[in-house]
């Protein structure tokens, strides 16, 4: 997987001249700064303009999704609405397991997505 797009740099994909006029500092350790000029030096691109690319691409890039917390919802669904009942002294017949199942399948993925807009508000 690339780290930099293909087209890098905005004053070739628009035709005009952009002037970057605030910093941004950060710090790193002699490790970390290390491997920061190595992989710009791999690429061929100055540091900063490394970085930047970077930067910029994950800020415009939308939400990542992580499939495993739509499966960890999931299960605890599953288990609050088996243990449930089961705790009570009922019983649940197969037919109501898999409908019970199917819903969840539904569900999670919704659920996940709502879980994730919160966090980011």
């Amino acid at each position: 997987m690339a780290l930099l797009s293909p087209v890098n740099d905005i004053k070739k994909t628009t035709g005009k001249t952009v002037f970057r006029n605030t910093t941004r500092c950060l710090k790193l350790t002699e490790d970390e700064a290390r491997l920061l000029d190595e992989v710009a030096t791999a690429k061929g691109v100055a540091r900063s303009e490394w970085m930047r690319d970077v930067i910029l691409r994950e800020l415009r890039s939308g939400p990542t999704f992580d499939p495993s917390l739509a499966e960890i919802l999931g299960v605890r669904l599953l288990l609050v609405n088996v243990l449930r009942p089961l705790a009570a002294g009922q019983s649940m017949s197969l037919e109501a397991f898999d409908k019970l199942l199917d819903q969840i399948s539904t569900l999670k993925h919704e659920m996940a997505g709502k879980l994730l807009a919160e966090g980011r508000k």
